[in-house]
């Protein structure tokens, strides 16, 4: 990772706030489940990473997810069309219903975040939230992981966001290191250098 190293203790993967109660809440429902169903919590974490990665990759669902302009009927009919199409189990979906009916859907990315974070830190792993301006590949996966492993990080578990604006490259963040290397944060520094260099 020979990118820009910062701490990031201002925006570690410790979830709090809003997103973390829907993923506490899952979370315990998840624990639940688990006196009845022994793989409850792996499933229930299986199919929110499945509609994370759906979230990451399909442009579609993710105007869907953010655009406010959806009353909650169009939200619901949507979103568990999606979901039942991608075979979604049902307390994701009844979280999905949850966020719905509290006019919450923009904030899927943010729980499933958070309760990655959660199930990871439970199961004594690290969490990397890797920023990329385009859904990552499975190859691109797998290299970012042997990369953190080669950095001294062990256990990691990705976290993926999509954001456009970074151009290319990667932002990532694990604990409280941030590494970045996305093409917009070389331009910043180049236009600093530049201005210096006046």
């Amino acid at each position: 990772m020979a990118a820009a190293e910062t701490s990031a203790s201002s925006h570690t993967t410790n979830p709090t706030g809003l997103a973390a109660r829907y993923a506490l809440a899952l979370l315990g429902l998840a624990d639940d489940k688990r006196q009845e169903d022994p793989g409850a919590l792996d499933r229930i974490a299986t199919d929110l990473d499945n509609l994370s990665r759906l979230y990451s990759t399909d442009p579609g669902f993710r105007a869907f997810v953010a655009d406010p302009r959806l009353d909650g009927a169009a939200q619901r009919k949507g979103a568990f069309a999606v979901m039942e199409r991608a075979g979604i189990g049902l307390e994701v979906r009844n979280l999905v219903g949850v966020l719905i009916g509290n006019r919450r859907l923009a904030q899927l990315p943010q729980v499933a975040a958070a309760f990655g974070a959660q199930l990871a830190e439970r199961r004594g792993q690290q969490t990397a939230v890797v920023t990329s301006a385009h859904a990552l590949t499975d190859t691109q996966r797998a290299q970012i992981a042997a990369r953190l492993t080669e950095a001294g990080f062990s256990g990691v578990r990705l976290s993926e966001q999509v954001d456009p604006s970074i151009l290319g490259g990667l932002i990532v963040r694990i604990g409280s290191r941030l590494y970045d290397n996305s093409i917009k944060s070389k331009l910043q520094r180049l236009q600093y250098a530049m201005k210096g260099a006046a």
